[in-house]
């Protein structure tokens, strides 16, 4: 009997041993195998490795999450928001309108309006949409509302913000193997959604999603297309389309899209009724 337990305990010993040995072996190669990018020291990534976001695979909870955080620095540090409620209200319920025929239907959207004079309207990850109470004034109804807002849910639905994080994480080589420190994330997220521009591709992208959508819902598409000329025909141009590139181009392509004996057929097109419910912004 007691031989049998000396046998037993010497190969528990021999497979711990082995097994010691080949965890060794495993960390020896993940420490000692070269990155593209610099990677965290494997201590440091166990600390922190819930605050460590792969944009390359991050799921709609995880955006949502991380949106969320860049909304709550950008309306604490960058930007005011605006304060009336009826105007907070009547662009929600514009937005809400618009979210169940959006391709990204299925994650929380949140419209608000910044009080700025500026005309300018600019979306982050995880279904945040920002118009400021300039652009309010100068549409002329609440289609062309509805095309803008659908215009950034079409870059929400699209993913351009994460995917423009991950190129800018790579350029600044902040980014690691494990992936990009969420605090990174969120000051990258800020920037982007107040001063950098989208690309040709991405704009043409939310455009056509944005139509798609306008109409989808109820409203006149040529709707759209009547905002963007009056923006550029008002002589200096606004901030909305200094950070939104290629418009003329962008009009040539909705045009394309719509058809002209139905442009203006829909909803929204009500230019007193409209006035109304914006007549409060000051």
């Amino acid at each position: 009997m007691i031989s049998s337990l000396a046998q037993i305990y010497a190969q528990l010993r021999r497979r711990w041993f082995y097994g010691l040995i080949s965890l060794m072996v495993a960390l020896g190669l993940v420490i000692g195998t070269p990155k593209p990018t610099p990677a965290l020291p494997i201590l440091d990534l166990l600390f922190r490795g819930i605050q460590i976001i792969q944009l390359s695979s991050m799921s709609d909870e995880q955006e949502v999450a991380l949106g969320s955080r860049i909304n709550q620095q950008l309306t604490a540090q960058e930007l005011k928001l605006y304060s009336d409620r009826t105007i907070k209200e009547y662009v929600n319920q514009v937005g809400q309108r618009l979210v169940p025929q959006s391709d990204r239907p299925d994650i929380p959207y949140v419209f608000q309006v910044v009080d700025m004079d500026a005309v300018n309207a600019f979306a982050t990850m995880g279904g945040y949409v920002y118009v400021t109470k300039g652009l309010l004034k100068v549409a002329d109804n609440e289609a062309q509302l509805a095309s803008v807002l659908g215009h950034e849910i079409g870059h929400i639905a699209a993913r351009h913000a994460v995917e423009q994080m991950r190129q800018r994480a790579l350029q600044a080589g902040v980014a690691t193997a494990a992936g990009l420190d969420r605090n990174t994330a969120v000051n990258i997220g800020v920037e982007l959604a107040v001063n950098r521009p989208h690309s040709r591709q991405a704009e043409f992208e939310a455009d056509q999603k944005g139509l798609v959508n306008i109409e989808r819902a109820g409203y006149a598409p040529g709707a759209m297309v009547a905002f963007l000329k009056k923006l550029l025909n008002q002589g200096s141009v606004p901030t909305f389309l200094s950070t939104h590139p290629a418009t003329a181009d962008r009009i040539t392509a909705l045009n394309q899209q719509i058809d002209p004996a139905t442009a203006n057929t829909g909803s929204g097109m009500d230019a007193a009724g409209y006035r109304s419910k914006v007549s409060s912004i000051r």
